[in-house]
């Protein structure tokens, strides 16, 4: 297999693991609920992408257990852990989605 399969594959993998916990599946459910068309489908994954970094990046300053500080944003880990997310959440709203179209239209 191509090193460039192998690597999207692992990018999938990552991702659904990462989604597949409470908070990535409530943002994948309401993005769902939320989604029209499979044309939308990667705006509504970004949108689902920056949705679960913000919460993750406020939810200690909420709870008062950390401080206010910027996301890192020029470092490769945040663009990779971001680019993991997208693929995951791709992958779960498409198939939620088509789980959506199934039920709907019968």
């Amino acid at each position: 297999m191509p090193e460039f399969v192998e690597q999207f594959l692992s990018f999938a993998r990552e991702g659904f693991a990462e989604v597949n916990a409470v908070l990535g599946l409530i943002i994948a459910a309401v993005s769902t609920l939320l989604l029209r068309q499979w044309t939308r489908l990667p705006f509504m994954a970004a949108g689902a992408t920056i949705a679960h970094l913000v919460i993750e990046w406020i939810a200690p300053v909420v709870a008062e257990v950390g401080g206010f500080s910027l996301p890192p944003l020029l470092e490769a880990h945040f663009w990779r852990e971001a680019a993991v997310l997208f693929v995951g959440y791709f992958v779960v709203i498409g198939i939620l989605f088509a789980i959506k179209r199934v039920v709907t239209k019968s």
